[in-house]
C-alpha cells in the first residue's frame, strides 16, 4: 500500500478488518509493505486493524514513512501472535521513519518459530500474545516534548528526537492492546 499526502493534506487511513498472515503454498515468505510520504504541513493517521500471525505463516511486514519537516504522523501497529489457543507463525516486522531526510526511527522485530537471536520463545513477550506500538510525530513536541512514562505494567512511552513519541505495549489479547494504544492516542495524538 502506498499513500502520498501533498502539502497541507489530511488523510485518515484504516483497514476494514484484521489482516491474517496465512501459510503460503510455496513456503516462501509473504510480504506486507506500506509506504507513506508526507509533504510539508500534511497530517496522516495510519490506523489499520491488527495483523494476526497464524501458525505456519511466514510474513515480512515493512512500513516506511518519509516526512517533511512540518508533517504530522500518527501510526498504530498491532500484532497478534496466533489465533485463539494457537501458536504463532514467523513474523518479521520493520518500521522505518525519516523526517526531513534524516532517520527518526528504524526498528525491527522478529518473533515466532525460527526467529533469530532467541526471539522464538514466550520469554520475549512475557507470555503475552499481542504487541503493538503507537508512533506520534508532531512538530509541537519540539516546544513541549513528551516525557518518558510507564503506561501500565507492560507499556511505555519513549520520547524520540525528531520530535516524536513512541508507545510500545504488550497485552494478553488484541482487545487489551487496543485499549492501551487508544489511551496513548488520547494522551499524545491529535
Amino acid at each position: 500500500m502506498e499513500a502520498e499526502a501533498g502539502p497541507g493534506a489530511r488523510l485518515a487511513l484504516r483497514s476494514a478488518a484484521a489482516t491474517l498472515a496465512l501459510p503460503g503454498r510455496t513456503g516462501e515468505p509473504a510480504r506486507y509493505d506500506v509506504r507513506l510520504s508526507l509533504a510539508d504541513g500534511a497530517a496522516v493517521r495510519w490506523l489499520p486493524e491488527p495483523l494476526v500471525s497464524v501458525r505456519g505463516s511466514d510474513l515480512r511486514a515493512t512500513t516506511r514513512a518519509e516526512l517533511a519537516p512540518t508533517a504530522r504522523l500518527l501510526l498504530r501497529e498491532e500484532q497478534v501472535l496466533g489465533r485463539s489457543a494457537e501458536p504463532p507463525g514467523l513474523l518479521r516486522s520493520r518500521l522505518t521513519v525519516t523526517r526531513d531526510g534524516r532517520p527518526l526511527l528504524d526498528q525491527e522485530l522478529s518473533c515466532g518459530p525460527g526467529a533469530p537471536g532467541g526471539w522464538d520463545g514466550p520469554a520475549v513477550t512475557a507470555g503475552h500474545r499481542a504487541l503493538g506500538q503507537l508512533l506520534v510525530v508532531d512538530p509541537r513536541f519540539a516546544q513541549d516534548p513528551p516525557r518518558a512514562a510507564l503506561l501500565g505494567e507492560f507499556a511505555a512511552a519513549t520520547p524520540l528526537a525528531g520530535p516524536a513519541v513512541l508507545v510500545t505495549a504488550l497485552a494478553p489479547d488484541a482487545l487489551r492492546l487496543r485499549e492501551l494504544l487508544d489511551g496513548a492516542m488520547r494522551t499524545y495524538g491529535w
